[in-house]
C-alpha cells in the first residue's frame, strides 16, 4: 500500500496555509526591514505593499497551474505537462538543486543568526559549522517522527513567528498612545547620521531596487506546491491558500514596518543588532520574546524547507525520470533517500563555499527567477489545450490562465532587468565594484549547465525505459 496516500497524513487547507506562509516567513521580516526603509524611506510602505502586489500576481500563476497539474514537483511538474519530459527534467533539475542550496543557506542563516544573538562570532567556521550540523540532525529528527509531526512542527513555527509579528505590532501601538511618540512617515527622509541623511534622494531606479528588495520577502511561495501529493485536493486548496496565504503576510509585514517607522526609525536604519526590527523596543523582555519569535520563525523555514526540497526529487522519481528506488518511505510516510540526498547537498555545499551567504545565494535566485517565468507561460498552454502531458479539466478562466500570467512575465523581465547583476556576480568593497565574484559564476555554470547534463546521463536508463 502506497502510504503516501494516507489521508490523515495529508496537509488540509489551513496546514497548507501555515505551510506557505512559513515557507514565506523567515529571517527577512525581523532581519532586513532596516535596509528598505534605509533605500525608500518614507515610501517604504508604499514599497511593500507594490511588492507584495508584485508576489500576489505570482502567486496566482502559480495557483492556477495548481488547479491543472496536482502532481508534487511545482514548477517541475508544471513545465514536463506544459512543455514535455526534457523541459521537465531540466526545470525538475535546477529546481531541485536550487530548493536544496536554499536550504542549507537558511540552516546557515539560523545559526549564524543565533550566534550573534548570543555575543559570539558569527565568522568563526568551527562554531558555525558544530551549530550548522547540529540544526540539520535536529531537522533531521523532526522529520523521522514522520509527516504528522512535521505538520504539527510547522504549525507550531508558523503560530509562533506570528505571534512575534502580531506582538511587534501590538506593543508598538500601545507604546505610541502611552509615550505620545510624534514620528511621522515624512519625518524619516530628515533623519541624519554624523551629519548627513541616511536616506538618499529617491530616484526611480532606487525606489525599484527597494521594491526588488522587499520583494525577496516574499518569495518562498513557489516551492509551497512542490510537496502537493502530501497535500488534501490540492487542485481546490492551493489556489486558495496561496494568496491567503500572501495577504495575511502583506498585513502583517506592512504593520511591522509603519510601527517601527513611527516608533523609532533611526534605530531600524543604525542597528547594529543581528534582529534588526528588535531595536524599536528600549524593554528588554519585549526584546527577548521578539529575539525568540525570530529564532522559532527560522526554524520554522528550515522544516518547511526540508520537507519541500526531497519532494522534488521524489516526484521526478514517481514520473520515471530518475531511480524508482527514490520513491520509498518509511512506515511514517518519511521519503527517507530523497530527504538524506537533500540534505547532503544542503550541508555539503554550504561548508564547500565556507559558509558564504553572497554566493550561496546566486544560484537559488537565479532559478526562482526561471520558474516565474516558465510557470506563467505553462499556464498559457493548459488554457489553450497546447500542453505535451495529460492535464486535470480544469475550469478555465481568462483573467488568472491569461491576462495575470502575461503580467508576470513582463513583471519578472521588469524585474530582471532593474537586477543589481553587478552585486551578484561582483566583488563589492565600499560600494564599488572591485573584481569577479568566480565563485558565483561557476556556481551558476555547476547548476545551470553541469548538474543538468551529468543527471541527464546518469538517468539515461529511466527515461529510456519510460519512453
Amino acid at each position: 500500500m502506497d502510504q503516501s496516500k494516507n489521508t490523515g497524513d495529508k496537509l488540509g487547507f489551513w496546514s497548507i496555509v501555515f505551510l506557505a506562509i512559513n515557507s514565506i516567513i523567515g529571517s527577512g521580516i525581523f532581519l532586513t526591514p532596516g535596509s528598505v526603509v534605509s533605500q525608500a524611506g518614507s515610501k517604504a510602505l508604499i514599497v511593500y505593499f507594490i511588492a507584495a502586489l508584485f508576489a500576489s500576481v505570482l502567486a496566482i500563476s502559480f495557483s492556477a497551474a495548481a488547479k491543472y497539474v496536482t502532481k508534487s514537483g511545482a514548477s517541475y511538474a508544471y513545465s514536463k505537462a506544459a512543455f514535455g519530459n526534457n523541459m521537465g527534467f531540466y526545470v525538475g533539475i535546477l529546481r531541485y538543486f536550487s530548493a536544496s542550496v536554499a536550504w542549507g543557506v537558511m540552516a546557515v542563516g539560523v545559526i549564524k543568526s543565533t550566534i550573534s544573538i548570543f555575543g559570539g562570532n558569527p565568522d568563526n567556521f568551527l562554531n558555525v559549522t558544530i551549530g550548522f550540523l547540529i540544526l540539520m540532525l535536529l531537522v533531521t529528527v523532526i522529520n523521522l517522527f514522520g509527516q504528522k509531526f512535521v505538520k504539527f512542527v510547522m504549525n507550531m513555527a508558523t503560530v509562533g513567528k506570528l505571534a512575534a509579528l502580531i506582538l511587534i505590532i501590538v506593543a508598538g501601538v500601545v507604546l505610541l498612545i502611552t509615550t505620545g511618540a510624534t514620528h511621522s512617515l515624512s519625518s524619516v527622509d530628515q533623519i541624519t547620521q554624523n551629519g548627513h541623511k541616511i536616506v538618499p534622494a529617491l530616484t526611480t531606479t532606487g525606489f525599484v531596487m527597494a521594491v526588488v528588495s522587499a520583494f525577496y520577502a516574499f518569495t518562498g511561495f513557489e516551492s509551497v506546491a512542490s510537496g502537493s501529493e502530501d497535500m488534501q485536493e490540492p487542485e481546490k486548496n492551493l489556489p486558495k491558500a496561496i494568496p491567503l496565504a500572501i495577504l495575511v503576510i502583506a498585513a502583517i509585514y506592512i504593520g511591522v514596518v509603519a510601527v517601527a517607522m513611527v516608533l523609532d526609525p533611526k534605530s531600524l536604519m543604525t542597528t547594529k543588532q543581528v534582529v534588526a526590527i528588535s531595536a524599536i523596543f528600549k524593554n528588554e523582555v519585549l526584546r527577548d520574546i521578539i529575539l525568540v519569535g525570530a529564532l522559532i520563525s527560522m526554524l520554522g523555514i528550515n522544516v518547511a524547507s526540508s520537507f519541500n526540497a526531497p519532494r522534488i526529487l521524489e516526484a521526478m522519481a514517481r514520473e520515471h525520470q530518475l531511480s524508482a528506488t527514490l520513491t520509498k518511505r518509511t512506515k511514517n510516510n518519511f521519503p527517507i533517500k530523497t530527504f538524506f540526498i537533500s540534505e547532503a547537498l544542503a550541508v555539503l555545499v554550504p561548508l564547500s563555499f565556507q559558509f558564504n551567504m553572497t554566493n550561496l545565494i546566486t544560484l537559488s535566485a537565479m532559478v526562482r527567477f526561471l520558474g516565474f517565468i516558465i510557470v506563467p507561460l505553462a499556464v498559457i498552454c493548459f488554457y489553450y489545450g497546447k500542453n505535451k502531458q495529460p492535464i486535470l479539466p480544469a475550469p478555465k478562466n481568462v483573467v488568472t490562465d491569461i491576462f495575470v500570467p502575461i503580467l508576470s512575465i513582463v513583471l519578472v523581465i521588469f524585474l530582471l532587468v532593474k537586477y543589481n547583476w553587478q552585486a551578484q556576480f561582483g566583488i563589492i568593497e565600499n560600494g564599488q565594484v572591485v573584481g569577479v565574484n568566480w565563485y558565483a559564476i561557476i556556481m551558476m555554470i555547476f547548476g545551470f549547465v553541469i548538474l543538468p547534463l551529468f543527471m541527464f546521463w546518469f538517468s539515461r536508463k529511466e527515461r529510456n525505459e519510460q519512453q
